[in-house]
């Protein structure tokens, strides 16, 4: 016969013994849930379960899914995606222009991330022909950037902090377009490459950041996205800010120093801003923007 202080020994062996398999087992997991969204195609992505493995082929699409949440599901980048930091580990699989297919398809992606206008169409057949959901972006609204931020999160399954970044996002837009409202108007030339003169019409998301900051676009009406202008034209529009986002500030500076004439150059309002701000539509955008800002505002005194 067992004593009581025995039968006691002997349950708590019993319960041990069928616990410990059940920590060695863990948590059972969870179904993964479909995961559905809308590019700026029209194309639904529809997968049955949030992607793993994920191809990015444009710098700021490489940044809109770190800042989604995704980082780590990204194996594979277009060429000059170097930001964040962690980004310039990853395989390179190519440009818009020169995609390495069979990188790519080594990768095993679940989803391709690309820039539609920004990617020749032969390049997207070979793509498609791959057989892996692609989402298509072309932002070109302010509210574009978060709007992306949130499909992407709900694609890779971080929708919470995706929604925190595009909720932040439009927080600082909301900051910046209070900032300056009704604030006098500056004429801007925005110099998108300086030989030829291009610079860009109303459609362009830099032309809606120069307005939020009461920038007036003297070229705004032009039909092309980025149209070629002459000089002359450029010289007569007389622009009070002459902005170049771009690598060769000096060459704008140059090009200009003749033109005495011509506001900007007279009162010396001719500034660069850091061409991976403005000219990727990502995450930091905004920061171009609030150095466009307060490069207009500047313009003013």
């Amino acid at each position: 016969m067992h004593s009581s202080l025995d039968r006691l020994l002997l349950l708590r062996r019993a319960l041990a013994a069928a616990i410990v398999p059940l920590l060695t087992l863990g948590p059972a997991p969870c179904a993964a849930q479909p995961a559905q969204a809308t590019d700026d195609s029209g194309h639904r992505i529809a997968l049955a379960q949030p992607a793993r493995r994920v191809i990015s082929l444009a710098p700021n699409l490489t940044e809109l899914a770190f800042a989604a949440g995704g980082g780590e599901r990204v194996v594979g980048v277009g060429r000059y995606s170097d930001a964040p930091a962690a980004a310039r580990r990853l395989p390179q699989v190519g440009d818009a222009f020169a995609l390495n297919i069979e990188a790519i398809a080594a990768l095993k992606p679940d989803l391709i991330l690309l820039w539609r206008s920004g990617t020749a169409p032969r390049q997207r057949e070979r793509l498609q022909a791959l057989g892996v959901p692609v989402f298509e972006s072309e932002i070109s609204r302010i509210d574009g950037i978060a709007s992306t931020l949130q499909r992407l999160g709900t694609l890779m399954g971080t929708a919470a902090t995706a929604q925190a970044a595009a909720t932040q996002q439009q927080q600082r837009w909301q900051q910046l377009s209070e900032r300056y409202r009704g604030r006098p108007a500056v004429r801007v030339l925005y110099v998108a490459w300086h030989q030829p003169l291009m610079t860009l019409n109303r459609e362009h998301l830099i032309h809606a950041a120069m307005s939020l900051c009461g920038g007036v676009n003297p070229f705004a009406d032009l039909p092309a996205l980025t149209p070629t202008v002459s000089l002359e034209a450029a010289v007569q529009a007389n622009p009070q800010l002459i902005v170049s986002a771009s690598s060769e500030r000096a060459d704008v500076q140059a090009q200009w120093a003749p033109f005495k004439q011509v506001s900007a150059v007279a009162r010396q309002h001719i500034v660069g801003l850091d061409p991976d701000l403005l000219t990727r539509m990502g995450p930091r955008f905004i920061e171009g923007a609030e150095q466009l800002c307060a490069a207009i505002d500047a313009a003013r005194h």
